[in-house]
């Protein structure tokens, strides 16, 4: 009891350690998502749309991929980004930009497997409407993006879901260093080792708070938006 009234305190007097972890996690997180999207929704659309030698096995790969071992994921950019790999010379190991691309692995095929599978649906009911309009692949993939972009919130949510919850991935290629690559999982798994659980459970509360507010912040979005449509 008494440590659940440490952590609330904590929380309400805006401890400087916490906010500046959480500051981090967000800030790895969101870059995280904004980056697997640029790369997972058009490729996600293209596999919708286009028909080429290879094409079920690649849909076969990217949905497996969506089941990564984060581990592993941590393991591979380590390895690329340590002073023997072949990306060592940038110096990017132990640093939020290494978290953020190793998140980013990780939620390109959450996002680019739901495009997918949204952009299909979409494309039976206009197939007919822009075939005739003789639009092309690039303007098809434009088009129904756009028009699927509150559908895809859905994609982008799980994508955060997966970043913002991951231990093991961030742990590895950021190392965990205080004040620099400590997130909010990263400490939370560190203090409760330790048994300093006010810390943990504030972290671990402010984490879930975050992630009910953007889920409810993305569903009155899409709520607002098919009110506006069906008028």
């Amino acid at each position: 009891m008494s440590e659940g009234l440490d952590a609330w305190q904590l929380i309400a007097s805006g401890d400087a350690t916490l906010i500046s972890i959480v500051r981090l996690s967000l800030t790895v997180t969101l870059a995280a998502v904004a980056a697997a999207a640029v790369v997972g929704l058009p490729l996600g659309a293209l596999l919708a749309l286009t028909r080429f030698p290879g094409r079920s096995a690649l849909v076969v790969l990217v949905n497996g991929f969506m089941g990564l071992p984060p581990v592993v994921v941590g393991l591979t950019v380590y390895l690329l980004l340590s002073r023997s790999g072949p990306l060592g010379e940038f110096g990017l190991l132990f640093t939020p930009a290494a978290m953020v691309i190793a998140q980013a692995l990780l939620v390109v095929p959450i996002i680019a497997a739901l495009t997918r599978q949204t952009i299909e649906d979409l494309w039976r009911e206009y197939r007919d409407e822009l075939t005739a309009m003789g639009v092309g692949p690039t303007g098809r993939v434009a088009t129904l993006l756009w028009d699927s972009r509150f559908s895809l919130i859905t994609a982008m949510l799980a994508g955060f879901g997966r970043a913002a919850a991951e231990v093991g991935t961030v742990m590895i290629v950021g190392g965990n260093i205080e004040g620099f690559t400590r997130t909010m999982t990263t400490t939370i798994a560190l203090e409760t080792s330790k048994g300093d659980l006010p810390l943990a459970m504030g972290l671990g509360a402010i984490l879930i708070g975050l992630i009910l507010a953007i889920n409810a912040a993305a569903w009155g979005v899409r709520l607002w938006s098919e009110q506006r449509v069906a008028r």
